[in-house]
């Protein structure tokens, strides 16, 4: 026992476990707070446009089966917003990144170089 206790500290250590755990916590609240909006939003907007009290009353009857458009039309709508956050906010992320505090500090080097460019531009 001790040993698998042993190894389930080391995968817990490895890696950004923590991390990635905050991370889908995030991702699970932004999806919530997307589909209460398109449920509460867009989905009531579009169901008065096709004329329907709910947007999955939108659709059609083959027999006894219902085929409904509108259900399939909020899953598109919600895809269509989760990728939209996603990709600003891994756009952000990769700014974020990129500019490290080193870029900041200004060293010895760098003070000599704006003085030799200083220098150089023609006056």
């Amino acid at each position: 026992m001790k040993k698998v206790w042993a190894e389930f500290k080391d995968f817990m250590n490895r890696g950004d476990f923590v991390t990635i755990a905050v991370g889908l916590i995030i991702a699970l609240q932004t999806v919530a707070v997307v589909n209460a909006i398109i449920e509460g939003i867009i989905n009531p907007i579009l169901a008065a446009i096709v004329g329907k009290n709910n947007l999955s009353e939108f659709g059609f009857d083959i027999g006894d089966a219902r085929i409904s458009i509108g259900l399939v039309l909020s899953a598109l709508i919600t895809f269509v917003a989760v990728l939209i956050i996603l990709f600003f906010a891994l756009k952000a992320w990769n700014a974020l990144k990129r500019r490290s505090p080193e870029d900041d500090i200004e060293t010895e080097l760098s003070v000599l170089k704006q003085i030799r460019d200083g220098l150089n531009r023609p006056s």
